[in-house]
């Protein structure tokens, strides 16, 4: 028998890279290098972006691209998947900045990373595809509102104003913009938003948000421009690794963030890497693997001064379009973005702020695919009224709250659905070998049901009603064959009817219970009763036999027919 340490050891090398993995990095590295060039360019003016956004920098946004998309290419558990800080981060890392500081972002990212590898331990991976595609949908949308809604202020070239929601902070900017117009940093957002837009639709494999970036730069930079504010200077490097930023008294206070972190990083890191999976053929990632990737790279990242980081479906789209095979693209991806933090920061640090609120609008635009949200809202009202509250909720609330609520909403919608499928339907007794005269007087005295579909805590209640208002016979013959569950709730309503039945005088025979619902019938003392005061049959016929023969006990028709095998036999009221 393995030890726990065993067992614990023997996991954490199955979460580990293996040489699979690394073989498959060498079949076609020509084509995985270019692929991770493709990307990078991609990258760069969303981790400026998403850096600028969070209030961290685009330091740190780099830094995050660099240190967490290359842990993450190498342990996550997707061959396609690249990582860095995205845009549903950014949204909740900014109230966590507005409160915390830098220093408090740097220590939940690391608490975050924590959880996450905690999560991998303990297989929590699959519970993901238990998330319904309506709650991702809402979720999706409503975080494109908000990114949106977050770059106004740099969009319209004025300060950011003060403000805990999105919102109040993008009203507030509109209305310092009407009073103070700044055009140039206005027409240098909505031209590189076009340019990304329409290039897409045109050349879908370029890269249009650095040409449109390089663009704006040369234009403002050569014109002399000067309500276009440009990013200002960054670290020509990465800073060297520290846990300065880390105080142990304010842990506690930064758990709760921390586990929004947590929740919002598993969540879309397997959403993209599932992304990825239905992009190509064959391919299937290790959602526990990918979650102690993600916490590696979390853990990693605010030592360098990055922001949390996640699996970015933008950029892993863009990854697998490109022909990557294997991990050295995401890789590559992040070697590239390195490169350019330690050689070109002068160059990068005079990109417009403009001109990333510009990428992060097309972005935010192309994320809402209007097919999918048009089909979900068209499926059932349930599906549509899931859409339209996560996304509400994504935008006026957090991101966490919201995916729990339409969790919720979705859980209970669906019990709504499951219970109405449940049904107590009455049914002919089957004639058999009577007569019609019998068959008339047995049906006059005996009344059969049928069970069919989950007799659950939602729609028992509704049992317990149409049962106990049975008119006035002799026995009732419940047919059970049919059910498809049976909880606590369920067994108990059921003796409850049973109950109430008998305290009439009316006897209960049953039919057809199967194996795996008598231990919980038998818990609560379904079964006894049955026995004691009615009757337990594996058949309908012979559920029909037992209430002739009781009838003609008491004399209310004449001597019952054919004798049953003796296994057919149970315990008759009276007997």
């Amino acid at each position: 028998m393995t030890s726990p340490l065993s067992r614990a050891g023997s996991r954490l090398v199955s979460l580990l890279p293996s040489r699979a993995d690394l073989a498959g990095m060498g079949r076609s590295p020509r084509r995985d290098l270019l692929a991770g060039l493709t990307v990078a360019v991609v990258a760069l003016p969303l981790a400026l972006g998403f850096g600028v956004s969070s209030g961290l920098g685009a330091g740190a946004g780099l830094a995050t691209a660099v240190v967490a998309g290359a842990l993450a290419a190498l342990f996550g558990g997707s061959d396609l998947q690249v990582s860095g800080p995205t845009g549903a981060m950014t949204v909740v890392l900014v109230p966590i900045v507005g409160r915390y500081g830098a220093s408090g972002v740097l220590t939940v990212g690391l608490m975050a990373g924590l959880m996450l590898v905690a999560l991998a331990a303990l297989r929590a991976g699959k519970y993901m595809r238990y998330v319904p595609a309506p709650v991702v949908e809402g979720f999706t949308l409503g975080i494109a509102c908000v990114i949106g809604l977050q770059q106004v202020p740099n969009a319209l070239g004025v300060p950011k104003p003060g403000g805990d929601r999105v919102l109040v902070v993008a009203w507030r900017a509109l209305e310092a913009f009407v009073r103070h117009p700044n055009w140039t940093a206005l027409l240098c957002a909505l031209a590189v938003a076009a340019v990304m837009l329409a290039g897409a639709r045109w050349r879908p494999t370029v890269p249009f948000s650095i040409v449109a970036v390089l663009a704006a730069t040369v234009v403002v930079q050569a014109a002399g421009l000067k309500g276009a504010r440009p990013i200002g200077d960054l670290p020509a490097g990465l800073p060297s690794p520290s846990l300065g930023f880390l105080h142990p008294g304010a842990l506690g206070s930064l758990l709760a963030p921390a586990v929004a972190v947590a929740a919002l990083a598993a969540l879309e890191s397997l959403l993209s890497a599932s992304v990825a999976d239905g992009m190509t053929v064959g391919r299937r990632h290790d959602p526990d693997r990918e979650l102690f990737g993600q916490g590696l790279a979390n853990i990693a990242a605010p030592l360098f001064g990055g922001v949390p980081a996640t699996g970015a479906i933008a950029r892993t789209a863009v990854n697998v379009r490109t022909g990557a095979g294997s991990r050295l693209a995401a890789l590559a991806h992040a070697a590239v973005l390195a490169v350019i933090v330690f050689a070109a920061a002068p160059l990068v640090s005079r990109i417009p702020l403009a001109a990333l609120a510009g990428v992060l609008l097309a972005t935010a635009v192309r994320m809402v695919e209007v097919g999918s949200l048009r089909a979900m809202a068209r499926a059932t009202r349930s599906d549509a009224a899931i859409l339209a509250l996560t996304a509400l909720a994504t935008l006026a609330l957090d991101l966490v709250y919201a995916v729990v609520i339409g969790l919720l909403v979705a859980g209970a919608l669906a019990l709504r659905a499951v219970a109405r499928q449940a049904r107590l339907d009455q049914v002919p007794l089957d004639r058999g070998d009577h007569s019609a005269e019998e068959h008339a007087l047995l049906a006059e005295h005996i009344v059969a049901y049928r069970l069919d579909g989950p007799l659950f805590f939602a729609a028992a209640h509704r049992f317990l009603l149409e049962l106990t208002e049975v008119a006035d016979v002799r026995v009732v013959i419940l047919r059970m064959s049919r059910v498809s569950t049976v909880d606590a709730t369920g067994a108990l309503v059921l003796k409850d009817a049973v109950e109430k039945l008998n305290r009439r005088g009316i006897a209960v025979l049953a039919s057809g219970i199967r194996a795996g619902q008598r231990r919980v019938l038998d818990s609560v003392g379904v079964l006894g009763l049955l026995h004691r005061e009615g009757g337990e049959y594996a058949t309908t016929p012979e559920a029909i036999g037992a209430a002739h023969r009781l009838l003609a006990k008491e004399g209310v028709v004449g001597p019952a027919g054919p004798v049953l095998p003796s296994h057919g036999i149970a315990h008759l009221r009276n007997s």
